[in-house]
């Protein structure tokens, strides 16, 4: 609702919105994850600490190659890391190339084909920049799937190898607070003066920057940053 009152409200009298389908959008999640994992376990397999990377075992006596191996990669590469080196191992190995990887370069072509037709009737795409407001920093740390679903409305521009800009489009009330909410514009691949042309109305128009914003106040316990 926020995005779509902040289009309405921006100046845009030389041209018109219309709302565009686009059936493979949502496809481009589990897309991006197979081909983004599959292509962290390939470049991250050098570090063990021979040919790259710091090796655990400096300055002591390996019990053997695989064991240095081993404690090299365990100790330099964090959770999150060691998460994408295994799935996206499990994605490349015999037996599943065909039914991941190469069915998600297949649906890569799909969203970038569908993208760039809507994008010869249209001269910018608009959507939301994620499909929530921003959480509280560490409320999703335990969850790994809930923080890559929210990359849904971002990775499909990444897929297709277009440029794309993020512009604030307001605040929504959550818990008291004010969380800032934005937009996404999406252009033509080597266009991005037309884009950038696009989003600048949209600045100056929309009445966004203007608004109320959050404020920030340092915490008095731990330090942190916390939005009042």
């Amino acid at each position: 609702a926020c995005v779509q009152a902040s289009i309405s409200a921006a100046d845009f009298t030389w041209s018109r919105a219309l709302q565009v389908s686009l059936p493979t959008f949502e496809l481009g999640l589990p897309a991006y994850y197979v081909l983004a994992l599959s292509e962290a376990s390939s470049n991250l397999s050098r570090y063990d600490g021979v040919r790259y990377g710091q090796r655990a075992s400096e300055g002591a006596a390996a019990r053997d190659l695989r064991d240095m191996y081993a404690d090299t990669r365990a100790s330099g590469l964090g959770p999150e890391v060691k998460r994408r080196i295994l799935m996206g191992t499990y994605a490349l190995s015999a037996g599943y190339y065909d039914a991941y990887y190469k069915r998600a370069q297949q649906v890569r072509t799909l969203v970038q084909q569908e993208l760039q037709a809507a994008l010869q009737q249209y001269d910018v795409l608009v959507c939301p920049a994620a499909p929530t407001p921003a959480y509280k920093i560490g409320e999703k740390t335990s969850d790994p799937l809930a923080m890559y679903k929210g990359d849904l409305m971002t990775i499909n521009i990444n897929l297709a190898g277009l440029p794309a800009v993020v512009v604030p489009c307001g605040y929504t009330e959550d818990d008291g607070a004010k969380l800032p909410v934005g937009v996404q514009m999406v252009g033509r691949m080597f266009d991005e003066a037309s884009l950038l042309r696009v989003a600048h109305v949209y600045e100056q128009t929309a009445g966004v920057a203007g608004s109320a914003q959050p404020q920030v106040v340092a915490g008095q316990q731990q330090g942190q940053l916390v939005a009042a």
